[in-house]
This record gives structure tokens, C-alpha cells and sequence, in this order.
């Protein structure tokens, strides 16, 4: 009985385990612990004639199937009340018989209680394995839900890091250009106090020279030979002409320098709190006269501009977008070429689109260019903060901009600003 089992035996006990507690053992499997031929041997020493033992359908039967006389007794095996094989013996010793029933029969039930033992281990095992299943199942969940929790925490964190990344970004380049706003202003007052008494002296000027040319007339005409020769010799009558063609001139030049001191004071404005309802038109036309000079030297500029409702805006902040996207375009030639700045409306939105005949921007930096701090300039040529902040200008509007470009070919950036904010 304690001997190892056989590959049959346990076969047969994890039969017995998957059956269940309520299955009925056959005679085979409650004598599986013992060797069929021992047990024969054994039993035919203690009855002293042929013995075998049977199972109840006939299909086992322990050791050598023995031929058995006719009048050989047929006793039946019970295990549960239920009859699981029959011992066979021709025997007339009743005692030897009811000692091998009984050996048999104590056989049995330590089978039976082997197997019993057997199944409860088994469904032990099972339940345990069944709870650590849902343990195991358990912890990956919660593994998986800590992963999950892991990187939105880890998004989140990188969310709120270009935050603050433009957020300063911003603040930086709202800095600076309130500073530079506060000092065109304060050269363009300078500026505008001096053209406006040039401007005034040239009037003046011009008066006198039309006095000089009704004088004129009086010396030509005049019978002093001294006169006229003196007259003729200095060729006042070409200085009287010149004189007045040179004050006409600077007029124009003193009325441009205040058209351009107007637009720079206009453009200063990049820190006001409060938007005020212009013509969109009028502030691009302020942003090319103050870029034309570094505009001029590298392409042609060219304006396309449609009729435009008035727009509800923060106009200095505007103007800083068409001068960086003009300055952009600019910077791209890399021999002279053209931009081109066009506004209309369509689908109730104003659309400005600036366009150049540069280098483009390659394809793989594309997506980056809005992105803070990057740019494809060389070190100390810019901050990469232009483009950042207006496409955030253009957001803080309601609006947005996007850009086309092929390398080699030129870029397109163009912005979709909507006439009625309340419906952005």
C-alpha cells in the first residue's frame, strides 16, 4: 500500500478528481492499491483452491483468470451500498472465505478513502488555483489601470510643461515687445516733434519762393542793364525753378517720414489692454511701410487687398503677426524674389495670405515650427518665439493659421480670423 503509484493509478486518480465526489469507484480503482497478482497469489494461499475476483460488469478480473469448477461460489463485493464486483472461489472453508471477504472488503475502503482523500486534495487544489487565477487576474487590472494612470499622469505632466514652457515663451516675447513698443513710441514723439516744424518751414518756404518768382518778373523786366545782366549771369530764373522743385520734394519726403512715424506709433501700441474696432487693411499697409526697409533689399512686395469689414481687435498685437510672417518671408530669399500679402473674406471669416518665393521649409520640420523656441535659423539669428506666439495671437482671436510649403519652391501661411467673435 505504500509503494509509489502507478501511471495507472494516478490516471486513475485524476479520473476520480475530475468525476467528482459523487461518482462510483469501480472495483478496479478501489484495489488500485494493490498488485493484482500479489493479491491473487496471496488469496489463493489462504482459501488453498483457484480464486479470482471479478468486477460486476465482467470486464476485470484480477491476476490469471482461473478456470473455476462448477461448484464454485460467486460472492458479491459491496462498496456503498453498492455491489462493484463479485469473489469467485470454490472454497468450502467458510471462515477462510469470510476472511478474505473481509480483507477484500478492508481493501476497498482504503481505496475508497484513498480516492476521497485523493478528490478533496484535487478540488483543493483547484479552489486555489482558482483564487490565485482570480488574484493573478486581479493584480494585472491593477497593474494594467497603474500603467494606464502612469502615463496620463506622464502626459499630463508634459502637458502642463509646454504650458508653462509657452506661457513663459509668451510672457517673454509680451516683454519684449512692450518694450520695443514703449521705445518706438517714444523715438517716433521724438521724430514727429522735428518733421512737424521741418514740414511747417517748408510751407513757409515754398510761399516765399512763389513771392520770389512775382519779383522775378519785376528784375526781368526791369530797364537797369546791372539788373538783368546780374540776373542772367547767375541764372536765377533755373534757381528759381530748382529751388521750387526741391522744397516740393522734401514736403513729400517730411509728409513720408510722418506717414512712416504714424505707422510706427501705431504699431507700438503691442501692449494695449483694450481692443478697438479698424480696417484690417490699414494696419497691414502700417506693417509694410515699417518693414519696407528690410523688406525692399530682398524681394518685391506685393498687395492684394480686398474690401474688409471692420474688425474688433487688438490691432498692436495683429500688427506683430504680419511682421513677423513679412520678416519670415523675407529671410527665406535666398536671392531676391516676391511676397505677396492678399486679404478677402470667405465663409464669413477674413483670410490674409502671405505668400513667398523662398526656400520653403523642409517637410520633417514642418510640424515643429510652431513649437516654442524652434527655429531653422542660425544661432543668434532668431529666438523661435515669432511664430509660437502668433499663431497664439491668432488663437487669443479666435482664429487660427496654417502654413503650406514646398522646399525650394515657397511657403504660404495664411490666417482665418472670423468678423463675429461671438460666434468663434
Amino acid at each position: 500500500m505504500s509503494s509509489p503509484l502507478s501511471m495507472r493509478q494516478q490516471e486513475n486518480r485524476l479520473e476520480i478528481g475530475v468525476r467528482g465526489y459523487d461518482s462510483v469507484l469501480s472495483l478496479r480503482e478501489l484495489l488500485s492499491g494493490v498488485v493484482p497478482e500479489k493479491l491473487s497469489a496471496a488469496l489463493t494461499v489462504l482459501l488453498g483452491s483457484s480464486v479470482r475476483v471479478v468486477s460486476a460488469d465482467g470486464g476485470w478480473v484480477m491476476g490469471e483468470a482461473p478456470v473455476l469448477t462448477n461448484t464454485a461460489r460467486r460472492l458479491p463485493l459491496v462498496n456503498e451500498l453498492e455491489t462493484v464486483g463479485y469473489l469467485e472461489t470454490s472454497s468450502s472453508d467458510e471462515a477462510c472465505v469470510r476472511a478474505v471477504m473481509i480483507i477484500l472488503e478492508s481493501f476497498m475502503r482504503s481505496g475508497a478513502r484513498y480516492f476521497m482523500a485523493s478528490e478533496m486534495h484535487i478540488e483543493v487544489v483547484k479552489t486555489d488555483y482558482e483564487d490565485l487565477q482570480r488574484k493573478h487576474s486581479a493584480l494585472m487590472a491593477s497593474e494594467a489601470r497603474f500603467k494606464a494612470l502612469a502615463e496620463q499622469l506622464e502626459e499630463r505632466v508634459k502637458e502642463q510643461v509646454n504650458t508653462i514652457a509657452s506661457a513663459r515663451s509668451q510672457l517673454y516675447q509680451v516683454d519684449k515687445l512692450a518694450s520695443v513698443g514703449q521705445l518706438a513710441a517714444g523715438v517716433a514723439h521724438e521724430i514727429n516733434n522735428p518733421i512737424g516744424f521741418i514740414r511747417s518751414n517748408l510751407s513757409t518756404a515754398q510761399s516765399y519762393v512763389q513771392k520770389l518768382q512775382g519779383v522775378a518778373e519785376l528784375f526781368k523786366s526791369s530797364s537797369d542793364t546791372a539788373l538783368c545782366d546780374a540776373w542772367q549771369s547767375d541764372d536765377l530764373d533755373f534757381v528759381l525753378e530748382d529751388f521750387s522743385t526741391l522744397l516740393h520734394e522734401s514736403v513729400s519726403g517730411a509728409d513720408r517720414v510722418a506717414r512712416i512715424v504714424s505707422d510706427l506709433k501705431g504699431f507700438s501700441n503691442v501692449d494695449q489692454a483694450e481692443e478697438e474696432l479698424i480696417d484690417l487693411n490699414e494696419n497691414i499697409r502700417s506693417v509694410c511701410n515699417v518693414a519696407a526697409n528690410q523688406i525692399n533689399s530682398r524681394a518685391d512686395l506685393k498687395l492684394i487687398l480686398g474690401e474688409l469689414p471692420p474688425l474688433h481687435c487688438k490691432s498692436g498685437h495683429l500688427s506683430q503677426v504680419f511682421l513677423n510672417l513679412l520678416l519670415n518671408a523675407a529671410q527665406a530669399m535666398k536671392q531676391r524674389g516676391e511676397i505677396q500679402l492678399q486679404s478677402s473674406v470667405e465663409q464669413g471669416q477674413i483670410v490674409i495670405h502671405i505668400s513667398d518665393t523662398g526656400c520653403g521649409i523642409p517637410p520633417e520640420v514642418l510640424s515643429r515650427i510652431f513649437d516654442p523656441f524652434f527655429t531653422t535659423h542660425e544661432v543668434g539669428a532668431g529666438t523661435g518665439l515669432g511664430l509660437a506666439v502668433s499663431r497664439d495671437i491668432i488663437r487669443a482671436h479666435g482664429g487660427r493659421i496654417e502654413v503650406d510649403s514646398v522646399a525650394n519652391a515657397g511657403t504660404t501661411f495664411s490666417i482665418y480670423l472670423p468678423i463675429d467673435r461671438s460666434a468663434s
